[in-house]
């Protein structure tokens, strides 16, 4: 395990940012849409913050607990555990299954692809 204080750092400002947007925003596109696409942004930061993942290795993962998450919503995971009244458990987990998630995640994963191919562009 390692630490790159630029991923920690990027990943601290996005999951401010989601947590303004859990607290304050109540609208049909921020919250569901974008609070999604950052979800995988996070979590992709928080991966490359703490562990020596490549891009493509960060990023399939970034996906691949994504997609758990979702498959999750979809058979009731939350109840499953017995948590549907936890407000951190819901935040976290989620509590619906939505297909338009996964287009989120997507494009958060297209977002990521992008933002590291410039990164790594500029740093040559």
């Amino acid at each position: 395990m390692r630490w790159h204080w630029g991923y920690g750092l990027a990943a601290a400002i996005v999951f401010a940012i989601e947590v303004l947007i859990a607290l304050f925003v109540r609208d049909g596109f921020v919250r569901p849409y974008l609070g999604d696409v950052l979800a995988v942004v996070l979590v992709y930061l928080g991966l490359r913050s703490i562990t020596r993942l490549n891009v493509a290795l960060a990023l399939t993962a970034t996906l691949a607990i994504a997609l758990t998450i979702e498959l999750g919503q979809l058979f009731g995971l939350i109840d499953l555990l017995g948590l549907r009244g936890n407000r951190l458990a819901h935040f976290t987990l989620g509590g619906t299954f939505d297909t338009k998630d996964l287009l989120c995640y997507a494009a958060g994963g297209a977002a990521i692809a992008l933002a590291e191919a410039v990164r790594i562009k500029l740093a040559r």
